[in-house]
């Protein structure tokens, strides 16, 4: 028999969760209320929570200000290669930092936690300058190859995650003859999905809400990115609030959308990193 204080203690809890979700929904609910609003409820006070009448046209009309589709294209294919990237050369650093044994391990892998201490501008003009360099200003490859080259905190996450699994695994698969990429790629990634699904969608959400990256590296139109877009909408269309809201909310729905589907595999491969090591 349930007691009453477990009932009551069920109760506030789930209360006090759903008052905090309903918090931090507040501002994409916003964000799709004043979508969907005529320009004169924009800026009414007090604030008009629930549009009357609902302007749906406001999404058609604000996506005509700019070549959404192109924008949509040239971003899902800068996210399409830096996931692939990520992953693949995350999952072989991982794998040599948690599996493999080698003299100098340890001195990489705090090496590599000292990296993720560096912010972003610190290596922003030496990075340019690189790039520059090799004549990839204008393209999407420095958006699209550091990524092939590894992650610090997702080889981190990873790492960790490998170092869960059992080593017994590894050795039988070992003594079958597998060798350390056999390993990989049919005992250690297949029981690391959550793990890499996690780092696919930080990569996925990182590349889609990426501003500085193509507004430094992209100076042909035909290859901008949403953000770029979204940015241009507001410089020419500040003022159209509600068209501006359309299009952002458009801008953020594959991602509400993804995390909705994924948000299982991603919260079970957040909580299985770091039990062990």
């Amino acid at each position: 028999m349930i007691r009453a204080p477990s009932i009551a203690r069920a109760v506030v809890t789930h209360g006090i969760l759903v008052g905090v979700g309903a918090i931090f929904s507040l501002p994409f609910f916003w964000l799709v209320s004043t979508a969907l609003k005529a320009d004169t409820q924009v800026l009414a006070m007090p604030p008009v929570w629930v549009p009357r009448p609902v302007r749906w046209d406001n999404f058609p009309r604000a996506l005509e200000y700019i070549p959404y589709v192109q924008y949509a294209l040239n971003t899902l294919r800068i996210c399409a290669l830096s996931v692939v990237g990520t992953v693949l050369s995350c999952s072989l650093v991982a794998y040599s930092l948690a599996r493999v044994r080698w003299i100098g391990r340890e001195l990489v892998f705090f090496s590599l936690l000292g990296v993720m201490i560096l912010p972003g501008q610190v290596t922003m003009i030496p990075t340019f300058t690189l790039f520059k360099w090799l004549h990839w200003i204008g393209t999407i490859l420095p958006l699209v190859a550091p990524s092939f080259f590894g992650n610090a905190f997702y080889i981190f996450l990873l790492r960790q995650f490998y170092r869960t699994i059992p080593q017994e695994l590894s050795d039988a698969a070992r003594i079958d003859g597998c060798s350390d990429l056999a390993i990989l790629l049919r005992v250690i990634m297949p029981l690391a999905r959550p793990a890499l699904a996690t780092v696919g969608l930080f990569t996925f959400i990182g590349a889609w809400n990426d501003f500085l990256g193509p507004l430094l590296y992209l100076n042909d139109e035909g290859s901008y990115t949403l953000a770029i877009g979204l940015q241009r909408f507001v410089s020419q269309h500040g003022a159209e609030w509600s068209m501006l809201m359309a299009a952002s909310t458009v801008m953020t729905l594959p991602i509400v959308v993804i995390f909705f589907f994924a948000q299982r595999t991603f919260i079970q491969g957040v909580t299985l990193t770091g039990i062990k090591g």
